[in-house]
Formats: structure tokens, C-alpha cells, sequence
């Protein structure tokens, strides 16, 4: 009677048996099939009952799912990713992947020279963590219906095969004449149960919320050179605007617009949880509402494609570099220097764009405050701005570029970054230019 008890509410705790097992033994990592929990339940050991040739989903099955995957409109249009699931794949169904290393990724999908180094270069890790969106994104669309799920958890490169749970319908079992004495078993057995499954989904709930909010809560690196671009505006008491490019009521949007406009988005968010950390009193708004009056008691940090707004256009400013519809102009190149940089589409969905980015420190309105520009013409660059600016190792290249011959960085300046990009996601930010610039009142 007992193992009959065990077996009826096995069911109902059925995850919470999977997950002791798999701490404790390592061996159930894949969805198991009812019959074998049954029959494993009824064993004094049900970790030992389950059988390895019943974990996962057999090779074949897997092999079809990802040539199903590579030709979805979801994957249709982007190479690299294509070929990077297969290779990762391969790799995976050969039991090869739980040793393979970020640089043996990049020589062997991305043909990086034997130079490469992961800990200078992000591009795998871009790519994987890009991977990892457009497996959700087809089974949010696509694959909603597959019968495998496919997926590449985080902190490695192993792809999982996972069979999609099927809620068969419930048929009543024979009945059984018991004896009255033990009539009261099964209810007891089914609370326990439940009481079972009710304390583990608590523990891993409250495991999880902990995680998440230890993650949240720990700041990013701040850096030497981090303090270096960032002291002028974190160390005042003015409040600081983070402003967002916009083309106004009146200006008809574009798609273009729509495209920058996301840029713009996605590095305001990635600058906001960067300052949040450092600064009480930031203010996001917009460069249509920004007013003069705003400007000269705040500093400002303005991202996007243009500064639209006539206030931002009233900030002093001697340039040296001005962001036009293509590109970055040079005004007054020295020997050697273009007077151009121009930003370059991928022509083939496998091809890198190219684009460039402009980062204008200079004085706020009537010479006082800061003012900083993280320019851009497409989503990559306006991103490539953001990240050279929060990230410490484009940070620490910055900073060593324009330091001067007393060590120091010039108060204000204008640098120009290069950014090649897949799918509008930076992959290879470098430094190309940079110009020292007069502060308020001062002359060349």
C-alpha cells in the first residue's frame, strides 16, 4: 500500500524528485519519461532506476531539430548565427562541448587569427549571447508547436535537446476494494506530497529571487580611467540630463528615424544602469523638451544621430569633428588623416558594417557645465558610443590615447571610435581620432 500511495502522488512531485536527484548524482539533467519515474519511485533508490539511454532526446531527433531551426525565417537571414548553432551543435551532440574555450569558438566559426584574445575582443561572446535571443525569439513564433526545445544556457557553450512536456489526460486507475484501517493513508500521502512540492518550489523561489537580486545590486568595474572620463559631471552637485534624441512633432519619422531611435533607447538604458550606481539625480528627457534654462543649471549627456534641439545647438563649441548623414567630417585633417569617414552598410547578410561614432566633451550653455555627446548615424555606432564610455577596457584605450605629455586628460575633447557591427550589434569597437579642445573663453 505504501508504494501504491508513492506512486499515485509521484507524479505530483515529480520535479522536486528530478531536481534532489540531479544534486545529488548529476545524473537527471534532461525531462524523463513518466513510466520511468513510476517505476523508479517504487525503488528504494530512484535516482539509481533511471536509466542513462532515457535521459535527453535521442541524436537523430536533435540533428533534425536544428536543420529545422537553420531553415526558419527567424534564422533565414543571419549566417553567422546559422553557422555558429551548428558548429555548437556538432559539438554538443559529440559530448565535445563542455570543454570548449571562447578562443577555440573565435578560430574555429569567426576565423580570428591564432593572436586573438577574448579577454580584448567581445565578439564571441556577442554573437553567443545574440544566439541565445534568436533561439527564444523561434520559440516564441516558430517553434511554439516543435516538439524538442533547443537551447544554449549561459556560462557556456553546450546546447541542451530538450523534449517539450506533453500533458497526457489523466485516466482514472481500477478501483480497489481496501480495507477501512488504511482508507486514511492517501490523503496523508497526497498532503505530504504536496507539502513536498509547495517547500521546494519556496526554497528554489526565494533561491532564485536572492540571485537575481544579488546581481542587480552589484556595481559594474569603476575604473581608473572610468573616474578619468566621468569625474567632470559625477563630481558636481548640478543635476545631471540624460537626453534623448528626437525629431520633433512637426518632422514627418522615417524608418530611419525608428532605427536610430532604438539605438538611442537601447544605450540610454545601458547608460542609465551604468550612472545609476554613481549619481542620485538624473533626469532622463528628451531634446525637443530640453530648455536653455535646463542646460545652464544641469550637465547634460546627449545620445542619438544629431542634436536637433537649438539649445543643444547653442552649447559653445569649437569642433574639430562634425557627425554627418554618412559619416564623421574631418575638419582640419593633419597629414595622413581622411577628411572623411564614411559609414559603410553590410552589402550580404554575412558581411560586418561598418559605421563611426562621435564623442564631444565640451562646455554647457554660456561656458558653464558639461556637455557630452554619444553620437551616431545607425544603432551600432549611437551603442558603440555608450559602451566606450561604461566599458573599462575601451575606457582604459581612451584614456591612453589622449592622455598628455603632463599625464593628464584634456577637460574637453572629441574623439571618433570605429565600430564594426552583425545585425546592428557592435562586435569590434576601436579608436580612431581624437582633438583636444579650448575650454570656455580660450583661444587656439
Amino acid at each position: 500500500m505504501y508504494r501504491q500511495a508513492v506512486t499515485a502522488a509521484g507524479m505530483g512531485y515529480m520535479a522536486a524528485i528530478e531536481a534532489e536527484c540531479h544534486r545529488t548524482t548529476g545524473i537527471l539533467n534532461r525531462a524523463r519519461k513518466p513510466a520511468a519515474l513510476a517505476a523508479a519511485l517504487n525503488s528504494p533508490n530512484p535516482c539509481a532506476m533511471i536509466p542513462f539511454g532515457m535521459v535527453g532526446v535521442e541524436q537523430a531527433t536533435s540533428q533534425a531539430q536544428i536543420q529545422r531551426i537553420l531553415q526558419s525565417k527567424t534564422f533565414r537571414t543571419s549566417e553567422v548565427h546559422k553557422h555558429l548553432l551548428s558548429y555548437l551543435a556538432d559539438k554538443s551532440l559529440a559530448g565535445e562541448a563542455d570543454s570548449l574555450k571562447e578562443y577555440t569558438v573565435g578560430l574555429d566559426v569567426f576565423a580570428k587569427p591564432s593572436s586573438y584574445d577574448p579577454r580584448q575582443e567581445s565578439t564571441v561572446r556577442m554573437h553567443a549571447a545574440r544566439l541565445r535571443q534568436k533561439l527564444a525569439e523561434y520559440y516564441r513564433t516558430e517553434g511554439v508547436d516543435d516538439a524538442v526545445i533547443v537551447d544554449m544556457p549561459k556560462g557556456g557553450f553546450r546546447v541542451t535537446f530538450e523534449p517539450r512536456l506533453v500533458h497526457e489526460p489523466i485516466t482514472a486507475a481500477p478501483t480497489e476494494t481496501l480495507p477501512p484501517p488504511a482508507l486514511y493513508r492517501r490523503p496523508v500521502f497526497l498532503a505530504a506530497a504536496l507539502l513536498l512540492a509547495l517547500a521546494c518550489a519556496g526554497y528554489f523561489g526565494v533561491r532564485l529571487w536572492q540571485l537575481e537580486r544579488e546581481r542587480a545590486l552589484s556595481p559594474s568595474a569603476w575604473t581608473p580611467e572610468l573616474r578619468q572620463l566621468w569625474e567632470p559631471m559625477l563630481s558636481s552637485n548640478r543635476p545631471l540630463l540624460v537626453c534623448l534624441s528626437s525629431p520633433g512633432q512637426a518632422q514627418a519619422v522615417s524608418a530611419d528615424d525608428l532605427s536610430k531611435g532604438l539605438g538611442t533607447a537601447s544605450g540610454a538604458f545601458l547608460l542609465g544602469q551604468f550612472l545609476a550606481q554613481r549619481k542620485n539625480n538624473v533626469v532622463l528627457t528628451r531634446s525637443d523638451e530640453l530648455s536653455a534654462p535646463e542646460i545652464a543649471m544641469g550637465d547634460v549627456v546627449f545620445i542619438g544621430p544629431a542634436a536637433k534641439g537649438r539649445q543643444i545647438q547653442a552649447s559653445p563649441q569649437d569642433q574639430e569633428f562634425t557627425l554627418e548623414a554618412g559619416g564623421v567630417r574631418v575638419l582640419h585633417p593633419r597629414p595622413g588623416e581622411p577628411e572623411f569617414l564614411a559609414d559603410k552598410p553590410a552589402q550580404d547578410p554575412q558581411e560586418l558594417s561598418e559605421s563611426y561614432a562621435l564623442i564631444s566633451h565640451v562646455p554647457g550653455l554660456y561656458g558653464t557645465g558639461e556637455v557630452l555627446y554619444l553620437s551616431g548615424n545607425r544603432i551600432a555606432s549611437i551603442m558603440a558610443g555608450v559602451q566606450a564610455f561604461t566599458d573599462p577596457t575601451l575606457a582604459r584605450t581612451l584614456v591612453a590615447k589622449m592622455k598628455t605629455s603632463r599625464g593628464t586628460v584634456p577637460r574637453y575633447y572629441q574623439i571618433i571610435v570605429k565600430v564594426r557591427a552583425m545585425d546592428e550589434m557592435p562586435v569590434e569597437i576601436t579608436y580612431v581620432l581624437h582633438r583636444e579642445l579650448p575650454g570656455p573663453g580660450a583661444s587656439r
